[in-house]
């Protein structure tokens, strides 16, 4: 049987993409941004998108900052779900 071949390695530092999920409310892309700011500070709020799904229930944001490592990557992670506001993080 052969083995999956390994996952690509990413170099650090770089342009990192991420999109979060969550129930749409006043203060999701505040908080949002809040945990963001703590883990890539000065990461450019410029380029935030913002997409809302057809019926509104439902918030997305893809904000790219400058990945300066995995420990960051899991940290901001953990911190993303503890806000109670985020179901998912890509």
């Amino acid at each position: 049987m052969e083995q999956p071949p390994d996952a690509p390695k990413i170099e650090f530092p770089c342009d990192y993409p991420i999109k979060v999920m969550g129930r749409s409310s006043d203060a999701f892309e505040s908080v949002i941004l809040e945990v963001f700011e703590r883990h890539a500070p000065g990461f450019d709020q410029q380029t935030v998108e913002a997409r809302v799904s057809s019926k509104g229930t439902f918030t997305s944001l893809t904000i790219t900052i400058t990945a300066t490592g995995p420990e960051q990557l899991e940290t901001l992670h953990q911190d993303l779900l503890a806000t109670g506001q985020v179901t998912m993080v890509i």
